[in-house]
């Protein structure tokens, strides 16, 4: 045919994006295999702010660690807490496919091309190529904009394994790299062939082909970007705890008042959200004092059990106390309406006491007006003594007849300035 050599060329013209592509794929890593656990929690977290710490947009963090050929940033350094707040929002599948299909349907052959089946062929392959980086390209903004775990401040850590799971936050990543994968292979596949077309019509029903295909590999792993926007929203809607301000952190077993010592505390009225691992709320709020702003969270339950038996509710205290700057407000329940035996809070808390001994640390004992009144000189062992007494130098404390209120807001400013100044101490000695 006299015009080979023309249509050799061109055809080459057509595949060199696609052979650039391939190159710079052989430089991208192998991406490990992501085996899904049993499913993972799926509840909605509501939560209200208070107030939200200033995060700057130069620590923004691209996701570079679930081996997905995206290419890391060098000297990466720890996030500060807020990086969930930062998520990208993610289109449904539906919208992403719609858009797709309609820009692509919009790209025109290039101009000059005189003969009509190099001009179909151009055409074909240029749609498919449009298709295929208009899927692609926006699942990879998702896998560059959401966080590597590993560089997550390690309280934002806890909260997406006790979350999702151990492993499935990245499982679901890599399910949506997986599909921006399998669209740019079988993209530069049909784009390929529908540029070596020798017919018009070979060229529109390649096309054809090259579309439908394209579309039912979307179709079938669609789920993974419908399941991405959940881990958004959930993680989106999570509290911001800014480390640098002092925290105070009520502590112990459930239903011993503590929610009822964070609203008298609290300058603001904190709602209850309910953590997407549970449907116990969890209280959230600030105390003012002297123009100064502190945090005040009542921390979930806990029960007498080993660490390794607790659930993901008892596993966020921990969380709380291993990796936020806090001093513990200890709230004790001697009355035994709490559903917790007296000696069993005190086992909890000689281990929980023991546990975080370095934390600045003051205890409450609520509803003090239920209880009679203390003995001035009591013989007994050390659990007779608590059950008599509450902890040596606690604070005892009625919300309802404001027993002990005012003391205790003056023992928690003093416990909260010292928490500062440990604080700065710390900063400084990092800095240093």
């Amino acid at each position: 045919m006299s015009s080979g050599g023309c249509c050799s060329s061109r055809t080459l013209n057509l595949l060199n994006p696609w052979r650039t592509l391939s190159q710079r794929k052989r430089t991208c890593q192998i991406p490990r295999e992501f085996q899904m656990q049993s499913g993972y929690a799926r509840c909605f977290c509501q939560v209200s702010h208070q107030a939200s710490a200033e995060v700057s947009d130069s620590n923004a963090v691209s996701l570079t660690g679930h081996s997905m050929g995206i290419k890391e940033k060098s000297l990466r350094k720890p996030e500060n807490v807020g990086a969930f707040q930062r998520l990208p929002m993610v289109m449904p599948s539906v919208d992403i496919l719609t858009s797709a299909q309609r820009k692509a349907r919009n790209v025109s052959p290039t101009k000059g091309i005189a003969n009509i089946a190099k001009r179909e062929r151009n055409r074909g392959a240029k749609h498919l190529d449009a298709l295929m980086k208009e899927l692609a390209v926006p699942l990879r903004g998702y896998m560059e904009n959401f966080p590597n775990k590993r560089y997550l401040h390690p309280y934002e850590r806890s909260l997406i394994e006790l979350t999702f799971g151990e492993g499935n936050y990245e499982e679901v990543l890599g399910r949506v790299n997986a599909l921006r994968k399998k669209i740019l292979s079988v993209g530069k596949q049909h784009a390929s062939s529908c540029a070596q077309s020798l017919t018009k019509r070979e060229a529109e029903e390649r096309l054809t082909e090259g579309l439908k295909k394209i579309e039912d590999v979307f179709q079938v792993q669609r789920n993974a970007i419908d399941d991405l926007i959940y881990v958004a929203k959930t993680l989106r809607a999570m509290p911001v705890v800014d480390p640098e301000t002092p925290t105070l952190c009520l502590v112990g077993a459930p239903n011993v008042g503590k929610s009822s010592l964070v609203r008298i505390l609290s300058t603001g009225k904190p709602e209850v959200c309910n953590y997407p691992f549970t449907t116990r709320g969890i209280l959230m709020g600030h105390i003012v004092l002297n123009y100064q702003r502190f945090q005040v969270t009542d921390t979930p339950g806990l029960l007498t059990r080993h660490d390794n038996d607790r659930n993901n509710l008892e596993r966020l205290t921990l969380a709380v106390l291993s990796h936020l700057p806090t001093a513990v407000l200890y709230v004790h329940d001697l009355t035994g309406e709490c559903g917790t035996s007296c000696e069993d809070q005190f086992i909890t808390y000689q281990e929980i006491k023991e546990k975080f001994k370095d934390h600045l640390w003051l205890d409450v004992v609520s509803k003090c007006d239920l209880l009679q009144e203390p003995p001035s000189s009591f013989l007994g062992d050390d659990v007779g003594r608590y059950k008599k007494f509450g902890p040596d130098g606690a604070i005892w404390v009625s919300v309802k007849t404001e027993v002990g209120v005012s003391e205790l807001k003056g023992r928690v400013h003093d416990l909260l300035l010292l928490q500062m100044t440990k604080v700065t101490s710390e900063e400084n000695k990092t800095e240093s």
